[in-house]
């Protein structure tokens, strides 16, 4: 098909984009929560109260590779993405043909969702990878015949669960699937599923009893999120729709809808079913989600490799948009990878992300350095971390918060007189009842270019009022690179 690159060609492709993305993870400055998610790396745990432990396994590898730099934190995204597209096109080469392995390659590519989240350290990266390989192997398996690819299967669902807990609509689509069509459901008269299942069970084993050991914490976080909408039901919605259609990017979104529809119509084909089952329940309860609050927009990015081989298997006259998807698609990823790593766009605050998530932290952490305090705290988690990750090693960083008794971290009270900071943006002023003398406030400015990115309150204090924790520093880069 002319609208789809030959293989070769898209695989020179795919390495050439992997070497940008790498380029891009090293010159991007970290993120807050990113920094947060390297605290986890830093204390190695079954479980975290947000998510399960795999972003903390990636970025310590990473860091073990490249040392504590943007680098080395977010190393195993740009292979991650390159593995999980070869899986993917290797699904659609085998449930359909190359042609729509291609497609579907080529297409998630395309999204915003893959483009930022394999330059980024986020429990997305390693979920999607995860995701991916899970439907690669079923697939391998039914078109095979062989049971054995439900073992591989297994152990990737369970890489998944330990990625994110929105995991385990994999496996309710893949058990939909078997139970409700009946070339399926031959799989269940063998072991394999079943041994697959234990596997994936055994690797999310670790995350259950750590739970159980701190009280169900972040199951209890995470599984409480949907609330009573106040009327907002229909604002929720569009938001969500409109996420989708930014993040997917609008003809990529529209033929991943297309090849859900086709899926659809082909129901009684088990390939087709095996998709829809992976995209439906998930689509399906994100809306739910946003009848009752605010749903994330990066949250639905798990439908999309399923979407994207339905959208393969489109007919000619829907495979002309392929070209013109991806070309859209990689145009805007590629305008976000320039202003993410050298701003040459004066963009408002609103209207730039890369500012408001990435831009000015080192300026930030200069201006604080400058004032040479004995100590520096705040109860934000992801801006304390992110300081953490850009002060002076000689400058002790302390969290305060319920969350951080959760670490294994070192706690202290920390001597002399130190800095406090918070978000004015957040409404929040000064830390009345956390420390025993807080003296003058002042405001800092967090900018890049100019353009102000936020402002934050600083107050002097001593004297905590109790042990707060201390947090890791970066250790140096093992490949000279700079933090």
């Amino acid at each position: 098909m002319r609208a789809v690159p030959h293989a070769g060609r898209w695989l020179l492709a795919l390495l050439a984009l992997t070497l940008l993305r790498l380029a891009v993870a090293a010159t991007a400055p970290l993120a807050p929560d990113e920094a947060y998610y390297w605290i986890w790396s830093r204390a190695l745990a079954p479980g975290y109260l947000d998510h399960p432990p795999m972003i903390a396994l990636w970025i310590a590898a990473g860091t073990g590779v490249a040392g504590d730099t943007a680098l080395g934190v977010r190393l195993l995204g740009p292979i991650g993405a390159a593995i999980g597209s070869w899986m993917l096109f290797d699904a659609g080469r085998c449930a359909f043909d190359a042609r729509a392995g291609l497609a579907a390659s080529l297409l998630m590519n395309a999204t915003l969702l893959l483009g930022v989240g394999a330059v980024t350290a986020t429990p997305d990266t390693p979920l999607i990878l995860f995701w991916v390989a899970t439907l690669w192997a079923v697939l391998r398996a039914h078109a095979s015949g062989s049971g054995r690819w439900w073992l591989p299967a297994g152990l990737f669902a369970g890489a998944a669960l330990l990625s994110k807990y929105t995991a385990a609509l994999l496996g309710l689509g893949l058990l939909l699937w078997l139970l409700l069509h009946a070339d399926a459901r031959r799989w269940l008269r063998t072991p394999w599923p079943w041994l697959g299942g234990v596997l994936a069970l055994l690797c999310f084993a670790p995350v259950i009893l750590w739970n159980a050991a701190h009280g169900w914490a972040s199951f209890a976080k995470q599984g409480g999120r949907a609330a009573e909408g106040g009327g907002q039901a229909l604002k929720y919605l569009a938001e969500l729709l409109g996420s989708q259609l930014g993040l997917a990017t609008p003809l990529v979104f529209l033929l991943c809808i297309a090849g859900t529809v086709l899926a659809l119509r082909r129901i009684r084909d088990a390939r087709f079913a095996l998709l829809a089952a992976l995209v439906l329940p998930g689509a399906a309860l994100f809306a739910w989600q946003a009848t009752g609050d605010r749903v994330q927009g990066n949250w639905p990015a798990i439908l999309y490799p399923a979407a994207a081989l339905a959208a393969g298997a489109l007919a000619a006259s829907w495979q002309r948009l392929v070209m013109p998807a991806a070309a859209l698609g990689f145009a805007i990823t590629f305008a976000a990878y320039l202003q993410a790593s050298a701003a040459p766009f004066a963009l408002p605050r609103r209207h730039d992300p890369t500012l408001i998530r990435m831009g000015g932290f080192a300026a930030l952490a200069a201006d604080i350095a400058a004032r040479r305090p004995a100590f520096v705290a705040g109860d934000d988690y992801a801006l304390i971390s992110r300081l953490a990750f850009s002060l002076p090693r000689e400058t002790p960083v302390y969290a305060i918060g319920e969350r951080w008794a959760l670490f294994d971290l070192p706690r202290a009270m920390p001597a002399g007189e130190g800095l406090f900071i918070r978000s004015a943006r957040r409404g929040e002023t000064r830390p009345d009842g956390l420390f025993a003398a807080i003296g003058e406030g002042a405001v800092l400015v967090r900018s890049r270019n100019g353009i102000e990115a936020e402002r934050y309150g600083i107050w002097t204090v001593a004297a905590p009022r109790d042990a707060i924790t201390l947090l890791p520093r970066p250790r140096r880069a093992m490949l000279g690179l700079p933090p």
